[in-house]
């Protein structure tokens, strides 16, 4: 069977450009003595997460515990959760995760997570590292202040099981450093030590080098790249690795065409419009827009395009935000130069907790 052959939609991995994409990471972070530490959120599959690892990455990052415990399973040995922990119900998964994984760190802003790190670690008989997460920039979590950090710091350094590694942001914003450099200097005066400044993610990767004081890298989007990373300029639209394969189902008037791919496989999110408009971009039509998306529909307007797609053509998109489309599937189809390599569960699919 060949990529021609897939019925649709499917989800299409080009696992040459992923491997492309990953070793350039890789030199870059070498080059500029950044440990780097791949967010697996975009990918979810142990293939991915180990290749990344055998190319030189320190571990991965994970969003949630679920998703950790799919890459521990599957042989990963260093982990940061980069979300807050909080509830007790997060106890005992914690718990159990730390004591699978053999280097486990965590990141948060609060007392509250704090009080429940620590007790999983206490339960586990593990260390937990810990990393404070600071705002700066896109107005989520964490602490706003280089002094809030002390009270955490001081909580992290008194308890048995916990370690204190440093700090962690995301994005990383134009004075994270000046930020980590106080914040230090705050902690210093308390006898204090804070190695790590981890930071990240896919977008402004390139010029991660020029952060002072950076030690680590966490980006995630990088190993597919999508229409949002491309417009950034992290990528190019040939490092794009993950295709929406699809097909045109209807042609209802001149200058509309209707896709078999809607919100279920997309996803609803967008780019700026400087970026373009639509839900993805449509690479054998470009002048096409994807205006709207119901739960199995992709509706296009082609009224631009000089041949205009029709009923039964396959098209492939680009999505906007690669990271949501690999969790809507329950499997992607990768393959190396056009020859079908297999069909792969998507092992974290729906780790949301």
């Amino acid at each position: 069977m060949d990529i021609e052959s897939l019925d649709t939609p499917a989800v299409v991995i080009d696992l040459d450009r992923v491997d492309a994409n990953l070793a350039a990471a890789q030199r870059y972070a070498d080059e500029h003595g950044l440990a780097l530490r791949p967010h697996v959120k975009t990918h979810k599959l142990p293939w991915i997460a180990h290749r990344q690892v055998a190319l030189g990455a320190v571990g991965i990052t994970a969003q949630k515990i679920g998703e950790a415990a799919v890459m521990v399973a599957a042989g990963i040995e260093d982990v940061l959760l980069s979300y807050p922990l909080v509830g007790e119900t997060k106890l005992e998964p914690l718990a159990r995760l730390a004591r699978a994984t053999p280097r486990l760190a965590v990141a948060l802003d609060n007392d509250v997570s704090l009080d429940l790190v620590g007790r999983a670690a206490s339960e586990a008989e593990r260390t937990i590292d810990v990393l404070i997460e600071f705002e700066s920039g896109r107005l989520r979590t964490g602490v706003v202040a280089p002094d809030e950090a002390l009270p955490l710091a001081q909580a992290i350094d008194a308890h048995t099981h916990l370690r204190l590694r440093g700090f962690m942001t995301y994005p990383l914003g134009a004075g994270a450093g000046d930020w980590v450099r106080e914040a230090r200097s705050v902690l210093a005066r308390h006898g204090l030590e804070a190695p790590v400044f981890s930071g990240g993610g896919t977008p402004g990767m390139w010029h991660a080098h020029e952060m002072p004081g950076l030690t680590e890298l966490r980006p995630g989007t990088y190993a597919y790249h999508d229409r949002a990373t491309v417009a950034a300029g992290a990528g190019r639209l040939d490092d794009c690795a993950l295709h929406v394969h699809v097909t045109v189902v209807s042609t209802p008037e001149r200058g509309r065409a209707v896709i078999d791919a809607g919100s279920k496989t997309l996803t609803s999110d967008t780019v700026a419009a400087s970026v373009g408009a639509g839900y993805g971009l449509v690479l054998e039509h470009p002048e096409a827009v994807i205006t709207a998306l119901s739960e199995e529909h992709g509706v296009l307007d082609v009224s631009a395009c000089e041949r205009p797609p029709r009923v039964g053509d396959r098209v492939r998109i680009v999505p906007n935000h690669v990271c949501p489309v690999s969790n809507l599937v329950d499997v992607v189809t990768v393959h190396r130069g056009g020859s079908l390599h297999g069909v792969w569960p998507v092992a974290a699919r729906g780790t949301t907790r």
